[in-house]
């Protein structure tokens, strides 16, 4: 990345990206194994910016499957060996978003709900408290959803940042996540001016409000055709039921989820 003042564009001053590797895929139910945050500050001109990680590993107190193991390569043995307990780790990645995290830092994040709603949860779990969203997010992924709703392909991070051309360096890690993360952000925001880089942080955070309302409905409208198919086949609907019905409810709670109901 660099830091050309020419833009006027938010992504040229200081960033910030949150990764959370877990042990499963639900925010509310699953636990924290790695957390890392990344702080990006410019450098002077036709400097380089200043990159520093920060990363945590997490005993989070439950086995870590396989599965997981295999995305991420963290066992239960070695977060239990070598983790500290994740109530530690949650609070202190806590403290250091609500020290930088500002309304003129964005928080960037790869399917932000994800890793917001994740950290909302253990810091309820832990210390009875939710967390403040203290300032703006960019979601690369809801951004590049909407400018580009008709792509096909997966949008997993890697394929997102394969297609506009951004480097992933030790995907499914924490630290690498959170950096690609950064880079989709600065990317997105110099090659689409307009609805992203040239507009104020307040309002593109406000988009994406809007942007995954959307996203998510649309989505909700295809479980709807499913529960349709399935009851005309004389099969069992109550899971895509109660699917749809969560999705139409989570739309209306960006970036961090709401609990679950029942």
């Amino acid at each position: 990345m660099h830091s050309p003042a020419a833009t006027g564009s938010w992504a040229d001053g200081p960033l910030l990206a949150l990764d959370l590797e877990t042990t499963d895929v639900e925010p509310r139910r699953d636990r924290i194994v790695t957390a890392s945050v990344v702080v990006i500050t410019p450098g002077a001109e036709g400097a380089k910016p200043d990159v520093r990680v920060r990363t945590w590993l997490a005993d989070p107190g439950v086995p870590i499957p396989a599965s997981a193991t295999a995305i991420h390569g963290i066992s239960t043995e070695q977060a239990r060996a070598e983790g500290r307990p994740v109530g530690e780790v949650v609070a202190e990645v806590e403290a250091l978003l609500a020290e930088l995290w500002t309304a003129s830092t964005p928080l960037c994040a790869f399917n932000a709900p994800f890793d917001l709603t994740m950290l909302d949860a253990e810091l309820l779990r832990h210390h009875g408290r939710s967390l403040r969203v203290s300032g703006p997010v960019v979601d690369p992924l809801c951004v590049d959803r909407a400018l580009d709703p008709r792509r096909v392909g997966k949008r997993t991070l890697g394929a997102v940042c394969e297609h506009h051309g951004v480097r992933l360096e030790g995907a499914h890690t924490s630290a690498g996540d959170a950096l690609a993360a950064a880079r989709l952000a600065w990317k997105l925001a110099r090659v689409h001016p307009v609805e992203v880089g040239g507009i104020a942080l307040s309002e593109l955070h406000e988009r994406q409000v809007g942007w995954f309302r959307e996203q998510e409905l649309v989505y909700a409208a295809g479980v709807d055709r499913r529960i349709d198919q399935a009851e005309a086949e004389g099969r069992d609907s109550s899971w895509l039921r109660r699917r749809a019905a969560a999705v139409r409810r989570n739309s209306e709670s960006w970036p961090v989820l709401p609990e679950s109901e029942g």
